[in-house]
């Protein structure tokens, strides 16, 4: 048999185009609905927390699991009560030791409840770059701050050495 030699044409111009267009289909999300990722020290220090019990890993879990991009939850303790089969003490004192551990952050309220944000160093959903922008705007804003506490130090020094 002898070889064959495929190519393409170009419609337009009639010039012979070596190889073969190939067509990819869409990729697929594995995971249907979404994904997180997650660092995996991060998990260790969950794993190990002797604080965290049951139903505080209950209710982390199922805020994982209505992450939105960029880390946001919104949803109410009651629905998470009612999701979760449990009593509405229960999920405030989870609520509660989550963001006392800050594994999860306090956002602005929306409406009667507050929104809340997964800690960036416990996992992320969205893109990296955006990731990366959050961190850096994370360390400016501790620099900043960092910057405000020692001029704040230095100028009440200066301020009791005068009054000497």
């Amino acid at each position: 048999m002898k070889p064959r030699r495929i190519a393409s044409i170009d419609q337009d111009t009639g010039e012979v185009l070596e190889g073969v267009v190939v067509y990819c289909g869409v990729k697929q999300n594995p995971y249907s609905k979404g994904w997180v990722m997650n660092s995996q020290e991060a998990l260790e220090l969950l794993a190990t927390d002797k604080d965290l019990k049951g139903e505080t890993y209950r209710v982390l879990l199922l805020l994982l699991s209505r992450l939105d991009f960029e880390n946001w939850i919104q949803v109410t303790q009651t629905e998470i009560s009612e999701k979760l089969e449990m009593k509405k003490p229960n999920v405030s004192k989870a609520v509660s030791i989550l963001e006392e551990k800050g594994i999860i952050l306090r956002g602005p309220k929306i409406g009667r409840t507050y929104a809340f944000r997964l800690n960036p160093y416990f996992g992320w959903k969205g893109k990296v770059k955006n990731l990366n922008d959050y961190r850096r705007e994370e360390e400016d804003r501790d620099r900043k701050e960092f910057r405000e506490r020692h001029l704040r130090a230095v100028d009440s020094t200066t301020s009791s050495d005068e009054s000497k």
